[in-house]
């Protein structure tokens, strides 16, 4: 019979100073702090079920059941929270996204929030936003990110204790909107998890992350007062440091296709002419296109232009991830 059962929505996150590279890949630390912004409209929705007839996890994603190492992460998630809760009872976990996972839209950082707010309510646990963050950072570390609401810091921290997200401004404090040019929709073959792995083989990374805490700051700044002018080099800055240490990594990463590198021209171009846009990438070929919100219909209508733009995807700062459901047998 089941024993918890719950609910729960979060959001992806783009980030503005990313996150590559960990000094700890189990406890997921990142080798640098990092910051973001929800992303409203794009949603993970999971449930989990604990239930002492099943006789192991059962984990279906996207309406299909998993097995192998999609499946393994999920379940070192469920033991981790059946721990803390002092349970032993197997869980069935389904989770959906109304967007397309694994192409560069942080998917698996919606994914592992919603799934650690899920699952330390249907196992009974009371735990604080600090918790649920740290929890949510060991399924993947970006979820960290996820489990507070609007513009978010993540501090690298010392451990596992230190490390965690919190907000430093709510989603109404600037109406930001992401415009994300989609150019591929496939599956990346070299998930990030993997590319995080690689960062340490580049000779570009150790002096990308040295340069972190002055970007950081920079991005805060422009964050607290509004200021779109000062955050756009900065954040286009960090997004190709990023990308450089990718691309110089052993095996190298290449995520960009043709139509990524054409966006990437044509938005410096636009904001010389006067239009408030900047980029950001993720690990995947899609790119972020920020502006301010008076000027996203004309972002839109210019990317939809763009050769290889498959569909452009508006979206505006987010809230926290939630429960929606709860029940406690």
């Amino acid at each position: 019979m089941q024993i918890g059962k719950a609910t729960a929505q979060a959001f992806p996150n783009i980030a503005l100073i990313k996150y590559w590279g960990n000094r700890d890949p189990l406890l997921r630390l990142p080798a640098n702090s990092s910051l973001s912004m929800n992303m409203a409209g794009l949603t993970t929705t999971t449930t989990v079920a604990f239930d002492d007839s099943l006789g192991e996890d059962v984990v279906v994603l996207g309406g299909r059941e998993q097995s192998g190492a999609a499946k393994d992460r999920v379940v070192k998630m469920l033991e981790r929270a059946r721990a803390m809760a002092g349970a032993g009872a197997n869980a069935r976990v389904e989770s959906l996204n109304n967007f397309p996972a694994g192409a560069g839209l942080a998917s698996s950082a919606s994914g592992f929030a919603a799934l650690a707010v899920a699952s330390a309510a249907a196992a009974g646990l009371n735990l604080d936003e600090r918790a649920l963050s740290r929890l949510a950072r060991t399924g993947s570390g970006s979820a960290c990110r996820s489990v507070p609401g609007g513009y978010v810091e993540w501090q690298a921290g010392t451990d596992d204790a230190t490390s965690y997200a919190f907000s430093i401004a709510p989603p109404e404090h600037w109406d930001l909107r992401d415009m994300i040019a989609i150019v591929d929709v496939a599956h990346k073959t070299v998930g990030s998890t993997q590319g995080h792995a690689l960062a340490d083989t580049s000779p570009l990374h150790a002096a990308r992350v040295s340069t972190i805490p002055e970007r950081l700051s920079q991005v805060r700044a422009a964050i607290e007062s509004r200021d779109f002018a000062s955050l756009a080099p900065v954040v286009e800055a960090d997004a190709l440091a990023m990308h450089a240490v990718m691309m110089t990594s052993n095996p190298p990463l290449l995520y960009w296709q043709p139509p990524t590198v054409a966006i990437l021209h044509a938005v410096r171009a636009w904001r010389t002419d006067g239009l408030p846009v900047c980029f950001t990438i993720d690990a995947g070929a899609n790119v972020h296109c920020l502006c301010e919100s008076s000027a996203a219909d004309e972002v839109t209508r210019r990317l939809r232009s763009i050769a290889g733009v498959q569909n452009v995807l508006a979206v505006s700062p987010g809230g926290p991830a939630h429960c929606v459901e709860n029940h406690l047998f």
